[in-house]
């Protein structure tokens, strides 16, 4: 391996965006984390004008040449850059100007600032998360043991009683104790292994999408799909994601039963497609299947976006919030990350999965 490859891979394995620059500040360079950015190949992307990539950027462009002129770096802080595809990013970013061989270049070094700020809030949600299911795990058994108790007297007592309205009362409260053991269960979570083997994600999809089909019927809410046939087989437990997308399917269905919906057709829609150049938690992956589930409901409230994740929260009077915090925990121990975009009229949660034999 030559000295360039060595500095080429060193680059391509850094989370921070670099770009090369000529002293027309044409691109010569940028390593796979610009790409990611940019949404531009570094082939493509070859003595193209800075301007081509970040648009209507004429002040920050005049900066950058006027810094290779006087051959002084600057650093920009929190900068909102229109680039290609019509994307918005919230970056930092600093350029340095250095001579080559007699000529002027620069090097661009971007960060972007949703990605760290991803990071953070993913570290102080699973933070969160084991605590709380430490604790709950810790009440979970003080409330079982006499929750048994109940139930035990229960049953004995309606062997006793000959009364057919008392053996209702004694039903009702055996029935009790059942859901609120189950509801503790679904509380603290699993704790079985994930059985991983490779499995093709269409077909978790599919069965998602049969199970929502036999529950929709006559609610007026229509289920559609936009597959990416091309994503290759993954290693993860099939039941285990099929329970993780059912739960964030359900709460779609359960947002278009809401009294704020404006319209008469509620719509919901399963896409999948191939993400390069994805960084979860602090690992970077070349390829990830990222599947949507986008819904038309009336939205989530800004100030519960950040809150959905934890057990307990809920949107709706009778919800029990646990669906997504399920879900979470699922997607998590698969490697993957969950995020969530809302306005009114358009809800969109993205569960990306790395493909392991292409990071």
């Amino acid at each position: 391996m030559t000295l360039d490859n060595v500095h080429k891979r060193l680059l391509d394995n850094l989370k921070t965006g670099v770009v090369l620059l000529d002293s027309n500040l044409r691109l010569l360079y940028i390593n796979i984390a610009a790409e990611a950015l940019f949404e531009i190949s570094d082939r493509k992307a070859k003595q193209l004008f800075i301007g081509d990539i970040i648009i209507n950027a004429e002040e920050d462009i005049g900066e950058m040449q006027t810094a290779i002129v006087k051959h002084s770096s600057f650093t920009k802080r929190k900068a909102e850059l229109n680039v290609l595809h019509d994307k918005t990013i919230f970056v930092d970013y600093t350029l340095s100007p250095f001579e080559f061989e007699g000529e002027s270049q620069a090097l661009l070094e971007i960060s972007s600032l949703e990605h760290a700020k991803r990071i953070s809030r993913e570290e102080s949600l699973q933070s969160a998360q084991a605590t709380t299911r430490e604790l709950v795990r810790g009440l979970a058994h003080e409330i079982k043991n006499p929750l048994g108790g109940i139930r035990g007297a229960a049953q004995l007592l309606a062997q006793e009683v000959a009364s057919g309205e008392l053996n209702d009362y004694t039903n009702v409260i055996i029935e009790e104790a059942d859901r609120l053991h189950n509801l503790v269960d679904r509380m603290v979570g699993s704790r079985k292994p994930l059985e991983l083997k490779e499995i093709n994600i269409h077909e978790v999809l599919e069965r998602v999408r049969s199970l929502v089909n036999a529950e929709l019927s006559g609610n007026g809410i229509k289920l559609s799909y936009d597959y990416d046939p091309s994503i290759p087989a993954i290693v993860a437990d099939s039941e285990q994601l099929i329970q993780a997308m059912l739960n964030i399917v359900r709460n779609a269905m359960q947002s278009l039963d809401s009294p704020d919906v404006d319209h008469t057709l509620g719509e919901i829609l399963l896409r999948s497609r191939i993400v390069r150049n994805v960084t979860i938690g602090a690992k970077f992956y070349r390829l990830a299947a990222s599947l949507e589930v986008i819904d038309n409901g009336p939205g989530i409230p800004q100030d519960m976006i950040d809150a959905i994740f934890y057990p307990m929260i809920s949107g709706r009077p009778d919800g029990s919030g646990l669906g997504l915090p399920i879900s979470h925990g699922i997607i998590n121990q698969h490697n993957g990350m969950i995020e969530c975009e809302s306005k009114p009229g358009k809800t969109k949660f993205t569960v990306v999965l790395p493909i392991s034999n292409h990071n």
